[in-house]
């Protein structure tokens, strides 16, 4: 290879000397070789992450196994990382409770329908303030974000839902906040900066109208914002307390978070009546607790599962808007 030339009668380069992607090869060894401090760095770093990670996971995880072991174990502080002696009365308790399939149905319907409602009002107002021909939309923009920052207050709300009659309905649940202005803002991002705009002038070239160009075009294009709005939209819904706090009466009515509550105020209160009835407080609270430990896993367990199917698009749609150009 040193004996060769090229035209022009100089010597071809050596390998070494050859550049691979512009950096040559003793430099691209130099580059890969990895220091101590390196090392070190790396095992900071893994440390920190996996700090991080048990700070956020073993909380959790002991309240699975505290809903499951038996409750002088975990009041006398012996459940640390396995379960000490199962005990699934907690669950018993809660699972045979009329009122949590009740609280189930509700929230189920609450959640998937509303997430429904919620998507067709925001979506079309999403795609609308993304295009820059539709010339009232800085107004209009004003107008929505100014609802972020001001509100009447408890009473006036109350007052409001009153007067147009959705006291004690399925509907305070679904129209009041069928449309989040944050969420819009999301939507709109996504339309401005992941749809090329040359779809909208093919489809133009070829007759096609506002409507099928969203329908057709923008909402097939939109799975991972769909994915993600619609997410924090149905974990809103699931997790929705105040609603039915304030202005549901009826126990027919009343999502699973409500009805969560008041078998936890129900079990407090038999607590205080059996210890004033010679039952030991010790013996009161460790029931209090395998209740408690076992109604955060049934409020908690469906968006568990819900969000591992949705992961893929959520974490694509999250992204949306943190790179320009």
């Amino acid at each position: 290879m040193s004996n060769t030339r090229i035209p022009g009668g100089s010597p071809a380069p050596k390998l070494d000397d050859v550049a691979v992607l512009g950096v040559p090869r003793s430099r691209r060894r130099r580059v890969q070789k990895r220091t101590p401090a390196d090392w070190a760095v790396d095992v900071a770093i893994g440390i920190m992450i996996a700090l991080v990670l048990a700070a956020v996971i073993y909380p959790l995880w002991w309240i699975v196994i505290s809903s499951v072991s038996d409750p002088k174990a975990v009041a006398g502080g012996q459940v640390t990382f396995l379960p000490v002696g199962f005990s699934f009365d907690g669950y018993g308790l809660i699972l045979s409770d009329s009122r949590i399939w009740t609280g189930y149905r509700n929230t189920l319907l609450y959640a998937f329908a509303g997430t429904a409602i919620n998507l067709a009002v925001t979506l079309p107002a999403a795609f609308a303030m993304s295009r820059p021909e539709f010339r009232p939309r800085r107004i209009i923009m004003f107008l929505f974000a100014f609802t972020m920052f001001f509100g009447g207050g408890l009473i006036p709300s109350f007052l409001l839902i009153k007067s147009l009659g959705m006291l004690d309905t399925i509907w305070v649940f679904l129209i009041p906040g069928a449309f989040s202005v944050f969420n819009m803002i999301i939507a709109r991002t996504f339309f401005e900066n992941s749809i090329p705009e040359e779809l909208r002038e093919a489809a133009q070239l070829d007759g096609l109208s506002y409507f099928g160009y969203f329908f057709k075009i923008a909402l097939p294009l939109s799975g991972a914002i769909i994915a993600v709005i619609g997410l924090y939209y149905f974990v809103g819904h699931w997790n929705n307390f105040f609603t039915g706090l304030i202005y549901i009466r009826s126990q027919e009515l009343q999502p699973l978070q409500n009805v969560l509550q008041q078998i936890l105020l129900a079990n407090q209160t038999q607590q205080g009546g059996s210890t004033s009835a010679g039952v030991s407080a010790g013996a009161a609270q460790e029931f209090a607790d395998q209740i408690k430990f076992g109604v955060i896993i049934v409020s908690t367990l469906p968006l568990l599962v819900l969000y591992p199917l949705l992961q893929r698009y959520f974490n694509k749609g999250a992204m949306i808007g943190a790179v320009k150009g």
